[in-house]
Order: structure tokens, then C-alpha cells, then sequence
């Protein structure tokens, strides 16, 4: 009995221990809500500016309207001036007042600060009122799809909204009134204010003048090709900072399509960051710096930029023949080097480089470029791309992939990728962000450059921008020149493929490109998905390239240089 007893006290005693001591918080918690009623003091969300503090994102001041029915004391009276003032029926606003069920009922959302302040001069028992800001976007569609948007709680959704939430949304607080247990207010008890922590600001990477330039060019040639999508990323190449993320089509912010859920997630996603694509011939950029690369470092298999290519249309692969776009009639692409395979983008030539490569030499490159990767960019879902596993990589496949086909690529991953290959060879993650700073402008976080690894040397970086210049200046991408400037690029147009067969009479159009060529400081890739009637990226993506070029000369005044020669 001794020991019984002894099990028991000590049973208690733990008991006692458990409830005094680890339940404690729980239980003050519960008591302190069993006696009070909260109204939420909602925190100011963050806002969200460009690069030269530009609102991009704010807030407007709105108000929610509450009842807690228990404390309601004139139903009817209260019913009449509330449905004046809110625009609902009578009827409606009653019920709500009347409905004990709950401890506490919306009588409406997003009011504005003069119908509050008639509601508060009238003093309605059981009525209250608590700041609920709604979020506007000054410049309504630009950059959509990087922005993002809230939900109805003012939560992160999407883009940048969604992935600094924590930054942006701050912590809210509350009004702690004594009640009795059903929710009645005790006549002359003080209430308890537990103030909300505002959100932080954003200070982006984006340009807002760049931003809207490249919609502004990219919104004609949606339009004027009869388009299926229009796309253009600019980066500064020296650290990657992303100045303009364009997708076409888009909508407006302030009206955002919530009842069509496919449409809405249709133009809400980021196709610069989540969607892939062949590149083309784009990538040959990439191709050529491999091999000027290996050249460099002497590697006797790798084709020297002074190597002549054979002037044959056609290689033949494993049994798969590749064509050059051009028929080569009357001499063309006869006796090329490297420089006038990039000027008109002959195909075999970058066959034949990638073959001297071999796929361990040419798919380190790509690991280099960061293929296959995500690259690190501060936003959500992003792609890291398709790339053929090396150990089941054929010969046709590694010829395909030397020109741009047999892979898929985000447009962010292939920007990334011509902006190291040109800026001496860093590779930097790219960055939407520049500081998380609060409203008396201190800063609480620096997002700095963040150097990832070395691609290629400065060397074939000057040499392969020299020849890029050449297809700006003589090649394909004249339709990008620009007079007093030295701009530089390569053009591609990549055929799309349907359930894994060509799509007849659909392409990509695309360019890539840069200036100044000598030291890279804005670059900008052009993408029009599915353009009708002319498809040649030569003709519909270079043309859009040296629009926004022109813009950014006119925003930034640059003056003119001398062209290379």
C-alpha cells in the first residue's frame, strides 16, 4: 500500500509539474482568450521599387468592417445605418448581426476611410473596424510576371511577392478587449494594444524606364508578327543584375483574372525562369567559345578560329544528315572560318566543331555554362532545363546540340550563359533583388553579386566578341547595327517540335546581343514565339534588339564610340 500510494503521489505531483510548468503558456493563452475579443491591426505590406526608387508595388489605405453579435446591443438600428453606409440590404446586414453562431462576422472588406469614420462617429456597440490595405500596382502590367501578386489577405502568390512574403508581409498585431464569456464588452475595462511590425521594402535590379521600353518593343512585335508570345530578358553582363524581364501576353495587376484560373496561370508564369525551348542558333555562342577555349589552351582536337570548313551543305551523322539552312549555290559559305560560320550561322560548321570537341570535352563546357543547372536566381520555379544524360549521348545528338538542337534551355539560362561567355568569362547568379531596407530607410539586407564560377578566359572572350560585332556589323544581325555603337550579338531561328515531331510552319525567333561589344554593359535576348508570315530571327527578333538598344542609348545618354574595325 505504501508503494501504491507512493505511485500515485508521484502520478500527481508529475501531473501538477506538467500543468504548472511546461502547459503554462498554453493554458495563460487560453484563459486570456476565453476573456478577451482581438481586433487584427494588420501590418503596412512592404512596397516594391525599382532600381531609382520607382513604386512598382504599394498599398492603398482600406479598412475591414466587423460585427460580433453577442456584443451587438441594437440590431435593428445598427442594421439600417450599416446598409446606408456599406451598400448592402438591410436584410442582409440583420442576419449578420444577429447570427450568434459566430464569434465574429465580416461586414465588409476593402471599405474606405470615410465610410469608417461615420461608422466610428456613430459609437455601435459590437461594430468594429481595423486597417486592411489593399495592394496597388502604379504601373499595372509592367513587369507582371516578375512582380507577381497578393491574395485576398494580402499574402505573397506569385513572382516576387510570393518569394520575399517573409520580407514583405511583416507581423501583425491586435486589440485585446475584455469581455465576458459570451463576447460582451465589460463596461469600463481598457483595452490592450499589441502593435503591428510593418513590412519591409524591396529595392529591385529592374530599371523601370528599361522595363517599360522592352514591353513597349516587345508589344509591337507581338502584335505586328501576329505572335504567339513575345519575350526579352536585359542583364547587365558585368554582374548579372536583371534590368528588364518582359512576357507576352500579360494583364493588368490592379484587375487581376481570378475567375478564370487557367488563363490566370497561363499569364502569371514567368516563362524567362519556369519554360524551356531550342534555342538555335543562339547557342552557337556558346559552341564557338568552347572551342576558341580549348584552341587557347592548346588542345590539339579543337578547331582553331582560323580553321576553314569544308563548304559542303550537309554532314552526315550516324546516319542522320544535317542541312545548312542555305543551299550554298553560287559559292556561299564557301571556305568559311569561324567568324563567317557565325556570321551566317551555317549549321555544319558547329557540327563539326562540336565532333572535334567529343561530348566529355564539349558537355564540361556545358556544365560550365551552367546547362542543366538552375542558375540560382532569386525566384520561384525556376527550370533547370533539358540536357541528354552524357552516358547515353550519340554522335547525331552531340552534333544537334552544337547548333542548338537536342536541347532545351530557359531564355534566363541562355542569357546568362552569352553574358559570361563575352564579359570575360564570369559567370554570376542572377539577381532580381538589390536590398531589403525598412521605411526610415535603414538597410536590413544587401543582395551583392554573387560570382559562381569562371566559363571561359578574357581572351576568347575577346576574340568571340570581336566576331559577334562581325555578324551585327556584316552577318546576319544587321538589322541590330547601330551606327557609333558597338553592338554585338548572334541571331537564331529554331524550328518547334509537337509530340515530338517537327510542328510544321512554327518557330522561335530569337536574338541575342550586347554593347559595347569591347566591354559589355546591356544585354538583351529577343524571343518571338510562332511569328507569322516572316520567321527569321535576322528579321523579327535583331530589328526588336536594336529598338531597345536605341531606348537604353536615349535613357542612359551614352555617346557614341568608335566602331571596331
Amino acid at each position: 500500500m505504501l508503494v501504491a500510494i507512493t505511485f500515485l503521489f508521484c502520478i500527481f505531483l508529475m501531473r501538477f509539474f506538467y500543468i504548472q510548468v511546461i502547459w503554462e503558456d498554453e493554458l495563460h493563452y487560453r484563459a486570456i482568450d476565453q476573456w478577451t475579443r482581438e481586433i487584427p491591426v494588420n501590418a503596412g505590406r512592404g512596397d516594391i521599387l525599382d532600381r531609382n526608387g520607382e513604386l512598382l508595388a504599394g498599398n492603398r489605405l482600406n479598412y475591414s468592417v466587423y460585427a460580433r453579435a453577442n456584443a451587438v446591443t441594437d440590431a435593428e438600428g445598427s442594421a439600417a445605418l450599416l446598409s446606408d453606409l456599406l451598400g448592402d440590404s438591410f436584410e442582409n446586414v440583420l442576419a449578420k448581426l444577429t447570427d450568434k453562431r459566430k464569434s465574429e462576422i465580416v461586414l465588409r472588406r476593402r471599405a474606405e476611410k470615410e465610410t469608417v469614420e461615420r461608422i466610428a462617429a456613430n459609437e455601435l456597440a459590437g461594430v468594429y473596424y481595423a486597417r486592411n490595405d489593399v495592394r496597388v500596382y502604379p504601373h499595372g502590367a509592367l513587369a507582371e510576371q516578375t512582380l507577381g501578386f497578393t491574395a485576398f489577405d494580402r499574402s505573397g502568390t506569385t513572382g516576387l511577392e510570393q518569394y520575399y512574403n517573409d520580407f514583405l508581409a511583416g507581423k501583425s498585431g491586435e486589440i485585446l478587449f475584455e469581455t465576458d464569456l459570451v463576447g460582451v464588452d465589460l463596461e469600463g475595462a481598457t483595452a490592450a494594444y499589441i502593435p503591428a511590425t510593418d513590412g519591409l521594402n524591396l529595392r529591385l535590379t529592374l530599371d523601370y524606364r528599361i522595363q517599360a521600353l522592352a514591353e513597349e518593343v516587345m508589344g509591337r512585335a507581338l502584335e505586328e508578327n501576329a505572335a504567339r508570345a513575345a519575350r526579352c530578358v536585359v542583364l547587365d553582363p558585368r554582374d548579372f543584375s536583371v534590368l528588364a524581364m518582359v512576357n507576352l501576353p500579360s494583364y493588368d495587376l490592379n484587375e487581376i483574372p481570378r475567375d478564370d484560373l487557367a488563363s490566370l496561370n497561363a499569364l502569371s508564369r514567368n516563362s524567362l525562369v519556369s519554360d524551356v525551348y531550342e534555342p538555335g542558333s543562339t547557342f552557337k555562342i556558346v559552341t564557338a567559345a568552347a572551342t576558341i577555349e580549348e584552341y587557347l589552351r592548346g588542345n590539339p582536337a579543337a578547331l582553331a578560329p582560323d580553321h576553314v570548313f569544308p563548304s559542303s551543305r550537309t554532314r552526315t551523322v550516324d546516319g542522320t544528315t544535317i542541312r545548312c539552312w542555305s543551299d550554298h549555290a553560287n559559292g556561299k559559305h564557301a571556305n568559311q572560318t569561324l567568324a563567317e560560320a557565325l556570321n551566317n550561322s551555317c549549321n555544319p560548321c558547329f557540327v563539326d566543331i562540336a565532333l572535334a570537341l567529343g561530348k566529355e570535352t564539349f558537355y564540361r563546357y556545358l556544365s560550365a555554362f551552367n546547362f542543366g543547372r538552375a542558375t540560382g536566381v532569386d525566384f520561384s520555379g525556376e527550370s533547370i532545363g533539358m540536357l541528354l544524360p552524357e552516358s547515353t549521348l550519340r554522335d547525331c545528338d552531340l552534333a544537334r546540340v552544337g547548333f542548338g538542337q537536342s536541347i532545351a534551355v530557359t531564355p534566363l539560362q541562355l542569357a546568362c550563359a552569352a553574358a559570361s561567355a563575352v564579359n570575360g568569362g564570369f559567370y554570376y547568379a542572377p539577381r532580381l533583388v538589390k536590398e531589403i531596407f525598412s521605411d526610415d530607410g535603414s538597410v536590413r539586407e544587401t543582395i551583392r553579386p554573387s560570382l559562381l564560377k569562371r566559363t571561359v578566359s578574357e581572351k576568347t572572350s575577346e576574340v568571340l566578341s570581336g566576331m559577334l560585332e562581325g555578324v551585327v556589323r556584316d552577318g546576319s544581325g544587321k538589322k541590330a547595327y547601330i551606327e557609333g555603337y558597338r553592338v554585338a550579338g548572334k541571331t537564331g531561328t529554331a524550328q518547334k517540335y509537337e509530340n515530338g515531331r517537327i510542328a510544321q510552319g512554327k518557330y522561335v525567333s530569337s536574338f541575342v546581343g550586347y554593347f559595347p561589344a569591347d566591354a559589355p554593359e546591356y544585354l538583351a535576348l529577343v524571343i518571338v514565339d510562332e511569328p507569322q508570315g516572316s520567321y527569321y530571327g535576322s528579321t523579327v527578333a535583331a530589328p526588336c534588339a536594336r529598338e531597345i538598344f536605341e531606348g537604353i542609348i536615349k535613357i542612359m545618354n551614352l555617346s557614341p564610340v568608335e566602331a571596331s574595325r
